[in-house]
């Protein structure tokens, strides 16, 4: 990914070093898909009246080819994700799976299943020369 990925810190002062992990993150999803155009990231920690229980919301938009990945990834009932680097390492896989997956389907490594005929046969009529009498 040529472009730095936009970081956007709400509810928190900025770090230092978790901006430096959210770059590292975002530099690795080019392994995953060199088609990225653009990566956006938001971490948000919810208001400061809540003092047990942060639980952090991270957002992760990435541009690529013909469509637009967004990721919201916020578990209020998840302890693990009162650690910011859990929740953005959490984040970071959700998108690294759908980017797996844009890039199959770009690739055409995903077959488009023909749509089956179905038929149905609620009652068969062979004609009066099958009765028998």
């Amino acid at each position: 990914m040529t472009l730095a990925p936009q970081i956007t810190f709400r509810h928190l002062e900025p770090s230092p070093a978790m901006e430096g992990r959210i770059r590292a993150l975002a530099a690795r999803l080019e392994r995953f898909s060199p088609s990225i155009l653009r990566c956006r990231v938001t971490v948000q920690a919810p208001p400061a009246h809540h003092r047990q229980g942060r639980v952090f919301e991270i957002g992760i938009d990435v541009d690529v080819p013909d469509r637009q990945i967004c990721v919201r990834h916020s578990h209020p009932y998840s302890q693990a994700h009162e650690d910011a680097y859990v929740a953005l390492r959490d984040a970071f896989r959700a998108v690294r799976r759908q980017l797996q997956d844009y890039e199959r389907r770009h690739r055409g490594d995903v077959k488009a299943h023909a749509p089956q005929a179905q038929a149905r046969a609620d009652e068969f009529d062979a004609g009066p020369d099958s009765r028998t009498g």
